[in-house]
């Protein structure tokens, strides 16, 4: 097998972003971490980031690389495409709604054209500022805002204003009418957007592509996504992923597993990533085990450096990220491709992500543990499949519970006449304690798997 070679981080004068990274790893590959590695034999993915691996060449934390570049050099966040989720957990019948580099953005499904397409608005109607992501789509196929009814079609043109004179001017066709849309495209199927909405944006696709992979197109592979909000930010993600301490190897010539995330700056301190994991071996699985079932494990990861991550980003806060190859040791050959990265942030961004709005220029407080952890937020509500089985399970439960209730209940009516021996007493006893007995554990399954599972390193 070949050995695992550095991100290609960009080191020429027009840097771009390391927004998705792709390793090919063994079918037991415990770790998520260190999976923003590509084989040396790189797959097309890399095209995400146009250089040579320079694992080998990377300096040691020590070694302070040359001062920021001129502002030509400087990398622009805003001539990205970013990507806005899975087209699998996105319901055509509704809006949705999420923050991206600063940006509050609604995506929804305009069914006006032959066959339908994605549409990404600012989530803002331009009325009184309401949230469309709170909208629905109106008869006609149009998102609508419910707090005055103001319609928009794909282009974002107002279409109606219900409190407007039938006979009066028209005032949908003034230009402030209109919402924001942003260009956007399904790929991988993964909907991306790019976050300009000027005209002189609009064909953006005719020149610049969203990075593309592509075994997830494959026939032969089938792919399984994911995606979660995180309570650290872009950078500490990103570092994290690059740690390759636990990372699997592979050879594009056998069955392969790829591990392919997306890193998504959200907001200072929030992250969000996406993951596929397209593979060409036991592709019969995904028609026996569900989605969700494969995200327990994968939450479960996440959660193993959630609350480390946490921390330690404010703790990188506190030294200051220009200070960081002073206050970090990172002595090993492992270290190698965050000290890269490092560097690249440093020099190309000045150690910041470029925000689309205004940011406030600190870091959040600290939520809880169990907010910091939380599952439902972060992922379910996001993920159409762990919500289906969540809504199964508790109905499961209420369900259970009820026979449990429903089992006394006979039992206690029909003593002494339909039961009569000691051993039916037992055996209708046996069944109710059996049923209260798996409600509380689905109960307790239900909460580690869809709300929060604590995560002590110390026992693991």
């Amino acid at each position: 097998m070949d050995p695992l070679s550095l991100l290609l981080l960009p080191r020429a004068s027009a840097p771009t972003l390391p927004l998705a990274a792709a390793a090919a790893a063994p079918l037991n590959s415990r770790r998520l971490r260190g999976t923003s590695l590509v084989q040396r034999r790189w797959p097309r993915a890399t095209r995400l980031s146009p250089a040579s691996a320079v694992a080998a060449e990377t300096p040691r934390a020590e070694e302070v690389p040359s001062p920021s570049p001129s502002g030509q050099e400087r990398f622009d966040w805003l001539d990205q495409w970013y990507p806005f989720a899975p087209v699998c957990d996105l319901d055509p019948r509704a809006p949705h709604g999420k923050k991206v580099l600063g940006l509050s953005v609604v995506a929804w499904f305009d069914r006006s054209g032959a066959g339908g397409e994605w549409r990404v608005f600012d989530d803002a109607c331009p009325h009184r500022l309401a949230p469309l992501s709170e909208g629905r789509i109106d008869d006609r196929g149009r998102l609508q805002c419910v707090y005055h009814g103001w319609c928009f079609d794909g282009a974002g043109a107002c279409k109606f204003i219900p409190q407007a004179p039938a006979l009066g001017p028209p005032v949908h066709k003034n230009s402030k009418a209109c919402v924001a849309s942003y260009p956007c495209v399904v790929q991988n199927n993964i909907l991306w957007f790019y976050p300009r909405s000027e005209p002189e944006h609009k064909d953006v696709l005719q020149r610049k592509r969203p990075p593309y992979i592509p075994e997830i197109d494959d026939p032969e592979f089938v792919t399984m996504y994911g995606i979660r909000d995180l309570f650290y930010g872009y950078d500490v993600l990103v570092e994290n992923l690059m740690d390759p301490s636990h990372a699997g190897q592979g050879n594009k010539k056998t069955p392969r597993v790829l591990l392919v995330f997306f890193c998504i700056p959200v907001a200072p301190g929030k992250s969000r990533v996406i993951w596929a994991f397209p593979r060409n071996v036991g592709v019969w699985l995904d028609k026996v085990i569900p989605r969700w079932f494969y995200h327990i494990n994968q939450n479960r990861i996440l959660d193993s450096d959630t609350y480390l991550l946490h921390f330690e980003e404010r703790k990188f806060a506190e030294v200051g990220l220009d200070n960081w190859h002073k206050a970090c040791y990172v002595p090993t050959s492992s270290d190698s491709m965050v000290i890269a990265f490092r560097n690249w942030f440093r020099k190309f961004c000045k150690n910041q992500v470029g925000w689309a709005t205004p940011q406030v220029d600190q870091l959040p407080p600290t939520p809880t543990k169990d907010q910091l952890m939380d599952r439902y937020w972060s992922h379910v509500v996001q993920c159409t499949s762990c919500s289906a089985a969540l809504k199964a399970m508790k109905a499961l439960e209420v369900a259970l519970q009820v026979a449990s209730v429903a089992v006394v209940g006979f039992l206690a009516v029909a003593n002494g006449t339909l039961v009569t021996s000691t051993v039916q007493r037992a055996a209708v006893v046996s069944m109710a304690v059996l049923c209260f007995a798996a409600s509380r554990w689905l109960a307790n399954f239900i909460e580690k798997t869809f709300y929060f599972q604590d995560y002590v390193h110390a026992y693991k």
